[in-house]
């Protein structure tokens, strides 16, 4: 299904998560599961965020990704595709985006927080001076995104350096390799955190899942 829609082939490298759940079928977009309980993620997001982020807000993308392709699939003339094409790049975004976030963290009990001494770890440290300053780029430049929209750590494959990047609304990353994806709709923190970013971008160190990180940007640097 995929080669029928330029759009999504345009996703690359970031649409490896979004082609790997089709397949020449309609409609083949599914939730993924997350890969701990809703409350795992506590007290740094709270069981109703997860709870509402995933079944809602994930699952309405997934759902207009299918409708978009459906409508795709059955459109007769070039400016019906034309006119899909906003819907196809915003809930395919939201679906791409959302499948990597759940896997980027990990409770805070497990390896959530956690950078050991390894290639992510070096990396950082040679392109940012330190971890911290890392941080420090990646809240700075993630909370002064206008509106909705991402901030990523992301592996550039010309100078072979990582960097801190942002995209607006749900667009997937597609200039850089995304190792890491902040989430920075309101729906991701309001509940809990109402309208002081910065808090809720200091906590989710707490729950960032390095180790998935590390295992991308292994793959990426090759």
């Amino acid at each position: 299904m995929l080669a029928r829609i330029p759009l999504a082939v345009a996703f690359s490298p970031s649409a490896r998560l979004f082609a790997a759940s089709a397949s020449v079928s309609r409609s083949v977009h599914s939730l993924p599961p997350l890969p701990y309980a809703y409350n795992a993620l506590e007290p740094h997001i709270s069981q109703e965020i997860m709870t509402l982020h995933h079944t809602k807000h994930h699952q309405t993308y997934v759902n207009g990704l299918n409708a978009a392709e459906d409508a795709y699939a059955k459109s007769q003339s070039t400016e019906e595709k034309i006119s899909l094409q906003s819907a196809l790049k915003f809930n395919g975004g939201g679906h791409i985006n959302h499948s990597l976030f759940w896997k980027n963290l990990a409770p805070s009990t497990g390896d959530g927080g956690k950078l050991a001494d390894g290639p992510l770890k070096k990396a950082i440290e040679k392109d940012f001076g330190s971890i911290e300053s890392f941080k420090k780029e990646m809240n700075t430049k993630t909370a002064a995104i206008q509106g909705s929209g991402w901030g990523w750590l992301g592996y550039n494959t010309s100078s072979k350096k990582l960097e801190v990047v942002t995209t607006a609304n749900q667009d997937p990353l597609l200039s850089h390799i995304p190792l890491i994806g902040i989430d920075i709709w309101e729906h991701a923190f309001y509940l809990q955190y109402k309208n002081v970013k910065p808090d809720y971008l200091n906590a989710i160190w707490n729950v960032i899942n390095f180790k998935e990180a590390e295992q991308r940007f292994l793959s990426a640097s090759k």
